[in-house]
């Protein structure tokens, strides 16, 4: 990059000859001149480029953090007996959807060649010339764009939980990553992508919608995909009987998981949100003092406070409606407050992510309200919570974007909230987006469900499915508690003192104390 233009060349020469040095000593200084600026503008550009992906490189860490944050508040709110599947499936989330994803989804979303178009990426796959300096990714960007995709196959998960056999997870988890999510993050993430702001021209309805970190590409996408995939499935065995009335409470078994999984997923949205700036050391035009940086922590304290907008309506609504306190409750709300400001994150005041988080509470609850008199049953209401809530958030960005803020996210020449002199450009944007994508989800998620369903590899026996996959698929329970594996002490025929020790499998393995052995000395017999 050249420091010296023509002009200072000709001025720095001027001033050397006038101080009386010759013409030709007096270019020989400016070269030189010149040239140390030229390194030491390279040095500070390169240090700028460390600066910008040891950014990102954390804030992916922070956003892989979430897969625990999924791990827990899903063992949480499944019943105990399954409590080891879902776990499981969150780890295979991750492992399935990293090859799928390196392999196809990146090139998918992101790829880039001479034959560029809105609708697919068509290079890079299996990271192919990556670093690229030509389109600015390094490996980080990968690794950053792998946790987004991975989320969505999370957010599936939950949906149909303590009914799906294991295939169905390892299918669907590598098509959506591979190909259903991508599809759509190049839509609206991709520089040549047809409906989204960051597009550098041709944008919809010359604005291009407004999805700074994935209501709508992640949670919406997830929670529609989860949607038809418990729609196809059918409720759990037990939960309705066959007029349609809810017979058994089949809560989560474990609120302390719950709330945990919650936290951990509060901390992890500070970096799925605010890291979706991916460059941090890049000022704001005219300003010395702000720049990504402020955008940055605006973003943390909008995402916080639409959050915790949530949770408080979320404790209210429920406590008029139930008369009770409930925790679960609470951090379902505050989850459904962080996937509606993921859209408008960036470009709203804080005070707007008061509203998202009060409206987000409400949207949940509708949805909850509507899945129970459908009989859908979503043990997470993951559909409700990330579909409903991350719908909201797309709209919610159409009314209250800031022009400066947009600007400052995006560049000139984007739309901005219908509610903050903006017109309607913007919030008709938003619209197409939720309408896409629950065409395209429903287009391609649908057959997906459907074909495991008719080839008997979606759902699991009414015999596992009774006795819980934990022991039927996976070798044993998540908890063995001294109670259950130590019963009180019987009388074995013969005069013997026994116990009964473990129970692994279907067998029952008896120690069994004769009479002259000490108390401590056990015979193991086999029932």
């Amino acid at each position: 990059m050249a420091v010296c233009n023509e002009a200072d060349v000709i001025n720095l020469t001027g001033l050397l000859t006038s101080g009386g040095l010759s013409n030709e000593t007096s270019d020989q200084f400016t070269q030189f001149i010149c040239s140390r600026f030229d390194d030491i503008s390279s040095n500070l550009s390169s240090h700028g480029l460390a600066v910008d992906n040891t950014f990102l490189l954390f804030s992916t860490y922070l956003v892989f953090s979430m897969q625990i944050g999924f791990a827990m508040l899903c063992a949480g709110s499944v019943r105990a007996k399954n409590a080891m599947n879902i776990m499981l499936t969150n780890v295979l989330d991750a492992a399935a959807g990293g090859i799928s994803f390196y392999l196809f989804g990146f090139g998918f979303a992101f790829g880039r060649s001479g034959s560029n178009n809105g609708f697919i990426g068509n290079n890079i796959f299996a990271l192919h010339r990556i670093p690229n300096s030509s389109n600015g990714f390094d490996f980080s960007f990968f690794l950053f764009q792998w946790a987004f995709a991975i989320a969505a196959a999370g957010i599936t998960s939950g949906s149909i939980a303590e009914r799906t056999q294991f295939v169905a997870y390892l299918t669907y988890s590598s098509f959506l990553t591979g190909f259903v999510y991508p599809v759509v993050a190049h839509w609206t993430w991709s520089v040549d992508g047809w409906l989204g702001a960051a597009a550098t021209d041709n944008r919809l309805f010359g604005t291009g919608a407004i999805d700074f970190a994935g209501s709508g590409v992640v949670h919406m996408m997830g929670g529609i995909a989860g949607l038809w995939g418990a729609y196809i499935e059918g409720p759990r065995l037990g939960k309705y009987n066959k007029k349609g009335k809810p017979v058994t409470d089949m809560r989560g078994h474990n609120a302390a998981l719950v709330v945990l999984g919650s936290f951990l997923l509060w901390f992890g949205w500070f970096g799925f949100n605010p890291g979706s700036y991916v460059k941090i050391s890049t000022s704001f035009d005219g300003s010395k003092f702000q720049g990504n940086w402020t955008g940055v922590g605006r973003t943390a304290v909008t995402t916080t406070l639409a959050g915790c907008s949530a949770a408080i309506t979320t404790l209210f609504i429920r406590r008029w409606i139930t008369g009770h306190w409930n925790v679960t409750d609470v951090c379902n709300g505050l989850l459904g407050g962080f996937a509606a400001i993921t859209s408008g994150c960036a470009v709203v005041e804080p005070w707007a992510a008061l509203i998202c988080g009060f409206v987000a509470s409400w949207v949940l609850t509708g949805f909850n309200y509507l899945a129970a008199k459908v009989k859908y049953d979503d043990p997470l209401e993951a559909a409700q919570l990330h579909g409903g809530c991350g719908a909201w958030g797309l709209l919610f960005t159409g009314l209250f974007a800031r022009q400066k803020y947009v600007f400052e996210a995006y560049g000139p020449g984007r739309g901005h909230g219908a509610f903050m002199g903006g017109g309607g450009k913007l919030l008709a944007a938003q619209v197409i987006e939720v309408l896409v994508i629950l065409g395209w989800v429903t287009a391609t998620m649908v057959p997906c469900f459907w074909l495991l369903k008719k080839f008997d590899l979606l759902r699991i026996s009414p015999d596992d499915e009774m006795a819980g996959m934990d022991l039927t698929k996976h070798g044993g329970k998540a908890y063995y508690i001294e109670d259950e594996t130590t019963t009180p002490q019987f009388r074995a025929p013969g005069g013997g003192v026994g116990q009964f020790l473990h129970l692994p499998a279907q067998h029952a393995v008896v120690g069994v104390q004769p009479r002259e052995a000490a108390r401590d000395e056990f015979v193991n017999v086999q029932l």
